[in-house]
């Protein structure tokens, strides 16, 4: 199991979603956020130091996945995300030691992959 923590351009928000949900990608959590990374700061001395003055709105995206979406899911990111310009933001793929889905108590595994759609049996159910 995986945490995926993207941070992206809040204008590509929508494009995302929808190549995740296309994906078949579930259980997005999406953040606010304000951050630095590559773009160009302005600096500007303030009492004696050189400081950056502004912070980029960015959007946090999580996304608890199985090992078989990993792949995927990061891909979906790259690719829905992209603008080609400096400040497109970075995807991070971080371990975990567990999960547990709060309505039925499933950990791990089924607590992260998929749940069936409307109507589709699942096999590998407890």
């Amino acid at each position: 199991m995986k945490l995926i923590v993207a941070v992206i351009r809040p204008e590509r928000l929508n494009d995302v979603l929808e190549a995740l949900f296309e994906a078949d990608v579930r259980g997005i959590t999406v953040s606010r956020v304000e951050g630095h990374g590559g773009e160009y700061q302005p600096m500007e001395t303030y009492r004696g130091a050189t400081v950056k003055m502004e912070l980029q709105e960015k959007v946090r995206l999580e996304i608890g996945v199985s090992e078989s979406f990993v792949e995927r899911t990061v891909q979906v990111l790259l690719e829905a995300a992209r603008t080609g310009a400096v400040g497109d933001g970075k995807v991070f793929v971080l371990p975990v030691d567990g999960v547990y889905r709060v309505r039925t108590g499933e950990r791990d595994q089924l607590a992260v992959t998929p749940e069936p759609r409307h109507g589709e049996v699942r096999t590998d159910a407890p």
